[in-house]
């Protein structure tokens, strides 16, 4: 980069309109995002997943902010509008939700493209001299102004953010970038079911991250192009980038958070196993995901409540939580906890012990109860004396889900209570 000072950085970002698209839904969590969007799961005891693309624009300096939603969006737009709602227009600052509302078809959002398409008018009234485009449902800490500034530095019309990743990781859930030495992109293939590895690697490959940078005016032609395709699925990954990186200037920009702690830490949470997995990587005397730095913090909205409380010191009851994150207005009471993440107003009850679980708000775990290797869905109530993760076949007869790698969901409908809760 031919000018890395602070005010050229500034520039960029101050012309700069970030997109998260936020709608989708995240099957592959299954119960989980029966009642939320991907985006709006909990995620590391207090935050929700859309607070961290959220947190990297406002801490690299990006301040118009548009978030897409459409999927069962009530949990994420209460979510953006309590946390982030206190942005100043007049300042050149916002952070707007902006739902599918057919403003260009009869259709709602048809794909990550048309997402983007049927709110044109909005990003053009903006002015931005660049348009990025984030994925809303990853969980990593990333200063965006290193991936401007190497779209403005390359003269690209595209630029991809790219992560390696393992090859049997990428199969069938990301996009796979093939590049020549200088980064530019000459092949691009979403979620194969055969990845192309890395030549000097035959056990990994270089994925995309959902993450692009787009020159306006281009971003507008090519939007414009794909919805007069009748073939098209709108979608980046399908169609935009494999129909231009023949004829124009499209680059991989390597994914570096920008800090010396967490280098390549980017999750894809996108399962039961790898959100679990997720939550208690964090768990770690000095975890990956550095969540404890005061210069780029995650921001959220966090309701005023009390401390966490831990009650009762008998031999045969002490309440206590070894190697742990306990949030606000948790109580633990004469139980034990271990290796697990308790989210806001988790109640655990004497005699109970709770081991390698994500414990998501408002749960009670009643007494004498014995739970490991589990995630206990918001507003869970656990009747006294219940067995969680010790028999697999026990728990899928009493209609929990359990994961490939043996984790057991547990969801208020699975154990017969009103549902709704996001």
């Amino acid at each position: 980069m031919h000018n890395p000072s602070p005010r050229y950085i500034s520039n960029l970002t101050r012309e700069t309109y970030a997109l998260i698209l936020a709608g989708g839904r995240g099957s592959r969590l299954h119960e989980l995002t029966d009642w939320r969007a991907k985006p709006s799961l909990y995620f590391g005891g207090k935050f929700r997943i859309i607070d961290f693309p959220l947190s990297n624009c406002v801490n690299s300096g990006i301040r118009r902010i548009g978030v897409v939603t459409q999927y069962k969006s009530h949990s994420l737009i209460r979510h953006v509008m309590r946390g982030w709602g206190h942005f100043k227009k007049e300042l050149g600052e916002s952070v707007e939700i902006l739902p599918a509302s057919q403003r260009y078809s009869d259709n709602w959002y048809q794909g990550t493209a048309d997402a983007v398409f049927q709110n044109i008018d909005i990003i053009r009234n903006e002015l931005p001299k660049y348009v990025m485009i984030l994925s809303g449902d990853h969980v990593y800490r990333m200063d965006y102004a290193g991936l401007l500034a190497a779209h403005a530095e390359s003269g690209a019309d595209m630029t991809v953010s790219c992560q390696q990743v393992p090859v049997a990781e990428a199969a069938g859930a990301f996009g796979v970038v093939e590049v020549d030495e200088k980064n530019k992109i000459l092949g691009f293939e979403e979620k194969p079911e055969v990845p192309k590895h890395l030549p000097h690697d035959p056990e990994r490959c270089l994925a995309s991250m959902g993450n692009y940078v787009f020159n306006t005016d281009f971003l507008f032609e090519q939007l414009k192009r794909d919805a007069q395709n009748e073939g098209s699925d709108r979608d980046f990954g399908k169609d935009i980038i494999p129909s231009i990186i023949e004829d124009h200037q499209v680059y991989a920009h390597p994914f570096c958070s920008g800090f010396t702690d967490d280098e390549s830490y980017w999750r894809d949470v996108g399962t039961l196993d790898s959100f679990w997995q997720a939550n208690m990587e964090l768990l770690s005397p000095t975890p990956a995901l550095n969540l404890y730095d005061a210069k780029w913090p995650i921001w959220t909205f966090q309701e005023q409540l009390p401390p966490a409380k831990f009650v009762f010191d008998d031999d045969d009851r002490r309440g206590m939580a070894l190697d742990s994150i306990v949030s606000g207005g948790c109580i633990i009471s004469g139980a034990t906890v271990r290796r697990s993440v308790l989210f806001n107003e988790v109640r655990v009850c004497s005699y109970s012990t709770l081991e390698d679980a994500v414990v998501l708000p408002d749960v009670v775990i009643q007494r004498n109860c014995k739970i490991k290797n589990a995630i206990l869905d918001r507003g869970c109530i656990i009747p006294e004396g219940t067995i969680i993760g010790y028999d697999h076949r026990h728990d899928r007869a009493r209609g929990f889900r359990v994961s490939e790698k043996g984790i057991t969901l547990v969801t208020r409908d699975m154990l017969g209570l009103p549902v709704g809760y996001e």
